[in-house]
């Protein structure tokens, strides 16, 4: 199954009334993360953009993310995604929108290598760290949240979560900016499932091509099991 496929499958859950349990965790999530704020970055995964216009999962974390950005929890934001499933560099394609909405540009950073999920948080938090910021979160929907906790929780990332609230959501102008997204679009493009089978591409969601910073791998064990895609320290300096 395609990504756009199992994320659309997704958010049809995160709506229906079998949600309610990840909506209280989320929220529980977000309270939670709130004491640790101001933070100097949050980290928002990409989502495919098609048709010339942004669909929900688009409106739900553009719109989480400037909410954060404008009511001073976080500095910055930098958005995550490669060309994964359609021509357009989703974090290109989320920054024009964040910037339409009024999140100021200079304020606005891309990851652009990630194309699995748990790549957007690995090679945003090196990307933020490389910055010098010191103090980041994970701002994305109930569910990704949940899942991607399960990502940092196992190898000990200093990464917050600030999921979205969905009662806050429902009180904001969800409102879609003006844009154009020709700046987006990748010159050659070969869709993800061209260039890699349904099981390279499970793979990918857990994290098999992760290319890891030593100083990350907190365990001994996972730094033997990734010696052969790990960056020691010595070249990392």
């Amino acid at each position: 199954m395609r990504r756009n496929c199992i994320l659309s499958i997704l958010i049809l859950f995160l709506f229906s009334g079998c949600s309610k349990i990840y909506y209280r965790s989320a929220a529980k999530a977000f309270h939670e993360g709130l004491k640790g704020q101001p933070y100097d970055a949050i980290i928002v995964p990409g989502f495919p953009y098609k048709d010339g216009e942004w669909d929900m999962v688009h409106k739900m974390r553009i719109h989480w993310a400037k909410y954060l950005y404008s009511r001073g929890y976080t500095k910055n934001v930098i958005f995550s995604g490669s060309a994964v499933a359609t021509p357009y560099v989703e974090s290109k394609l989320m920054a024009l929108y964040g910037e339409a909405l009024g999140i100021p540009k200079e304020h606005i950073f891309t990851e652009q290598k990630a194309e699995h999920s748990v790549e957007n948080v690995y090679y945003s938090y090196r990307m933020a760290k490389d910055m010098g910021f010191t103090k980041i979160a994970l701002a994305s929907d109930p569910f990704q949240s949940s899942y991607m906790g399960k990502f940092i929780r196992k190898f000990e990332l200093p990464v917050a979560l600030l999921p979205t609230v969905i009662d806050t959501l429902k009180v904001l102008n969800l409102y879609e900016p003006t844009i154009n997204p020709e700046s987006a679009l990748k010159k050659d493009f070969v869709k993800l499932s061209d260039r890699e089978n349904l099981y390279q591409r499970l793979k990918g969601t857990m994290g098999k091509y992760i290319i890891w910073h030593e100083e990350d791998l907190k365990k001994k064990k996972y730094r033997r099991r990734f010696k052969d895609r790990m960056v020691p320290k010595s070249a990392s300096k």
